[in-house]
């Protein structure tokens, strides 16, 4: 059933895009070696929900150092993406080790698991990571234009044997053994979103086209009380989706179904404290952060429930592969679809 209409959602909207030829070149790296950034890369902006300004560089890392993140205003302390690690998770998802917060960790992680990317120092001069535009985009052409390394060491992920479920209510979360890293995610929202899902398979290399450009969301009837919670306060039109009554305020929307696109989005992000990519097939309901985030946990427990697994070299694609499963499974760009 999953599979069916993970079909239908590729088939309704498939667009046939020629890849540019950064995107050919990063595609055809091997897939089964360790990849890091081939530049260190800053950005500045404001954190979500502190509002405070942030500067932030990637660095490029050594093979088998994994994603881990360093305070440069609190003499380089630094906190490995890992689930150990999980913090505070409502709004967003928190990085803590020996009182030192890291927060809104999701966008970064989504993209650079979305992108291939394993390895990567990540440093910041405050506590949140800079929202930028609200989604992972900034990331995903920072990546292109600065380009990606391989490197010299096989890629671990963590292959699912047995399946490992969150339930709370009507809220689901699971994942299950698969080839591949495929994801089905649906929502219920209040109106004017209602119910909306997707599916996404990341060994297609669709993240950059399809995920990566939706935006976070809000509600206008939400904002006070958020904010008078110590929240969002520095959401802006600029970096949010903003709901009124009768759809976004700031519109257009770069996907109609921009809204689950982005629970995909921070999905992958949260499942990135795995500590390696997943091979496997989840399943999500109506989750959020702290589902997600379970999830990670129960199935870092358990140690019965996953393996080591490297990626077979045979497996890796080739140029041709690669451009040609860009070319027919990606999803339109951002620019290319408006609701």
């Amino acid at each position: 059933m999953v599979q069916d209409e993970c079909v239908t959602w590729r088939l309704r909207l498939r667009l046939n895009l020629i890849p540019t030829k950064a995107e050919s070149e990063l595609l055809a790296n091997p897939a089964h070696l360790e990849q890091t950034i081939a530049e260190p890369l800053e950005f500045t902006g404001v954190g979500l929900h502190s509002g405070a300004p942030v500067t932030m560089r990637l660095l490029p890392a050594p093979a088998g150092s994994g994603i881990v993140f360093r305070r440069t205003d609190l003499d380089d302390f630094e906190i490995p993406a890992n689930g150990r690690n999980v913090a505070k998770v409502s709004y967003a998802t928190s990085l803590m080790r020996q009182g030192v917060l890291i927060s809104t960790t999701e966008h970064l992680l989504s993209a650079l698991i979305g992108m291939g990317v394993d390895n990567v120092i990540v440093e910041l001069d405050n506590l949140e990571l800079p929202i930028l535009d609200g989604s992972a985009l900034p990331y995903v052409e920072a990546f292109l234009r600065a380009g990606i390394r391989t490197q010299r060491r096989r890629r671990e992920t963590i292959r699912v044997l047995r399946p490992v479920e969150v339930r709370e209510g009507d809220k689901f979360i699971g994942i299950y053994p698969g080839s591949g890293y495929s994801i089905r995610y649906a929502i219920q929202f209040p109106a004017p979103i209602g119910y909306q899902s997707a599916c996404i398979d990341l060994a297609a290399e669709t993240y950059g086209t399809a995920i990566a450009a939706a935006r976070t969301f809000g509600y206008k009837a939400d904002e006070q009380r958020l904010r008078d919670m110590g929240l969002i306060r520095g959401a802006s039109p600029e970096n949010a989706i903003i709901l009124g009554d009768k759809g976004p305020e700031n519109g257009p929307l770069r996907f109609a179904d921009e809204y689950v696109r982005h629970k995909v989005l921070d999905l992958i992000g949260d499942l990135a404290l795995a500590g390696r990519r997943i091979e496997g097939h989840v399943v999500a309901e109506r989750a959020g952060h702290a589902m997600h985030t379970a999830l990670v946990s129960r199935l870092i427990k358990d140690r019965s429930a996953w393996e080591l697994a490297h990626v077979p070299v045979e497996s890796a694609p080739t140029e041709e592969a690669a451009q040609n499963r860009l070319s027919t499974e990606s999803l339109p760009s951002p620019a290319l679809v408006n609701a």
